[in-house]
């Protein structure tokens, strides 16, 4: 049966839709996201919650210390040897996320330089680095969206974060692993520690909060586009079709 993956660019719907598929094809999903992998780094990723997860297993998530060094070989590696242990209990895999060089290496099944491979962009490190053709059984569902129903997805889910739990979360990150780390410098989590110091109101932290996911999202697009292997489809359209595709797999088994 086909490892199923659902794509698509940050808050376009991945995880709820991930989790109810999981649910009805009997799914463990596996998380293509570079900063999900981060230990106490939850609101400001939009990591699903325990209850979100409703019971159903999750891995890729808090793999490593903030500014630990964690490859794209070193994810690739890791999804492989689950999607072995997801299989041998009769289980679908189900890689969802966002970076999209996480889910090229694995479909693609890039080569690395090295004992540890590249870091995320790395590209000069990789033996292999085009889509020619898909090396296993994989789906790839990507999840659309217009452009500006994207954004006011995107300005909703930032405002909402910046609550006191984010704030608390900030905090106890920089106490433990200090502010000049890359993991957090980059993100909703700089400006949350803008504000949190007076250097930027509320409005300008979240104002400069939802640009970066817009940029993120607006880059996570375009890297998508290229592959040619991808159904596209509308967010209340992904369930019905994954739904159908595997009933007809199992009709044809």
């Amino acid at each position: 049966m086909s490892i199923l993956v659902i794509l698509g660019p940050t808050g376009s719907g991945k995880t709820g839709v991930s989790i109810e598929v999981a649910k009805a094809i009997g799914g463990e999903i596996i998380s293509a996201d570079s900063r999900a992998i981060y230990k106490g780094m939850d609101i400001g990723t939009a990591k699903p919650t325990l209850e979100e997860q409703q019971d159903i297993p999750h891995y890729g998530i808090d793999l490593v210390e903030p500014g630990e060094r964690f490859t794209v070989a070193d994810w690739k590696e890791f999804a492989k040897s689950k999607i072995t242990e997801i299989k041998s209990r009769g289980k679908v895999p189900i890689i969802v996320g966002g970076t999209g060089l996480y889910i090229d290496a694995l479909i693609y099944d890039y080569q690395f330089r090295g004992p540890t491979g590249a870091k995320i962009g790395d590209t000069e490190q990789k033996t292999c680095s085009d889509r020619k053709e898909i090396k296993g059984d994989y789906l790839l569902v990507g999840i659309k969206w217009p452009s500006e129903e994207l954004r006011a997805r995107l300005n909703k889910r930032i405002t909402q974060m910046f609550d006191q739990d984010l704030f608390n979360e900030v905090s106890e990150l920089v106490r433990k692993y200090g502010w000049n780390n890359n993991a957090m410098t980059s993100n909703i989590y700089e400006y949350a520690w803008q504000y949190l110091q007076g250097e930027l109101s509320l409005q300008e932290a979240i104002t400069k909060s939802f640009y970066e996911d817009w940029h993120l999202a607006k880059r996570q697009i375009t890297w998508f586009k290229r592959n040619k292997d991808i159904d596209w489809l509308k967010l209340d359209d992904v369930y019905s079709f994954v739904i159908k595709y595997y009933n007809n797999t199992k009709e044809k088994s």
